[in-house]
C-alpha cells in the first residue's frame, strides 16, 4: 500500500476509533509537502463507500488534504451511512492527487480514461474522476458530471480537465 493510501487509512481508523483525526509526523516525505488537489475515495468489497475530495488545494500540503478528506469520505459522503469501527478491516483507499484544471475549449481535449473533468455553469459545478469503471465516452462523463452538478443537459458549461495520480 503506497503511503497516502496508508495515510487515509490511518485518518479513518482514528478517527472512527478515537473520534479524533490523527496528528500528521514530521518530516513528513517529499511528494506529501506539495499542495494539490486530493481525492480519497473508499472501497467495501469492491463497493464504493464514500468519496470525498478537494478540487483545489485547501490545506497547508498534500498529507493534510489527505488526512482531512480521508474521514469526509468516510463520515461525511451523502450518498452513504458513517463507516463504522466493524467495517474497518474490509475497507479500501485510493488517493488521487489531481493536477491543476485546465480549460477545455474541444470535446476532443476530452478523454474519460486519461482525464477527469470539471463543469461550471453559474454557481454550480461538478467534478468526476477519470478512469471509472462504466464510464467509456466523454459524452457519457460529461452527462454524470453535469447531473452531479444539478445543471440541465441543454445548459451551457465551462469545462475543465486535469489528470490524477493515483495511489492504492
Amino acid at each position: 500500500m503506497h503511503a497516502l493510501a496508508e495515510l487515509a487509512r490511518k485518518s479513518v481508523e482514528e478517527f472512527i476509533r478515537n473520534g479524533r483525526a490523527m496528528k500528521l509526523s514530521a518530516p513528513l516525505p517529499p511528494e506529501m509537502c506539495e499542495k494539490a488537489g486530493v481525492f480519497v475515495c473508499i472501497k467495501k468489497d469492491g463497493q464504493l463507500r464514500g468519496c470525498i475530495g478537494t478540487f483545489m488545494p485547501c490545506r497547508e500540503n498534500i498529507a493534510e488534504e489527505t488526512l482531512n478528506n480521508a474521514i469526509s469520505a468516510a463520515t461525511q459522503d451523502p450518498r452513504f451511512p458513517p463507516v463504522e469501527e466493524e467495517e474497518l478491516g474490509r475497507l479500501k483507499y485510493t488517493v488521487d492527487v489531481l493536477s491543476a484544471p485546465e480549460k477545455v475549449t474541444s470535446m476532443s481535449e476530452l478523454d474519460p480514461e486519461e482525464y477527469g473533468v470539471i463543469v461550471v455553469s453559474g454557481g454550480r459545478r461538478g467534478l468526476l474522476l477519470p478512469d471509472l469503471e462504466g464510464v467509456n465516452t466523454v459524452e457519457e462523463q460529461l452527462r454524470i458530471t453535469k447531473m452531479k452538478a444539478g445543471i440541465m443537459p441543454g445548459e451551457s458549461v465551462e469545462i475543465f480537465r486535469f489528470r490524477v495520480t493515483r495511489y492504492q
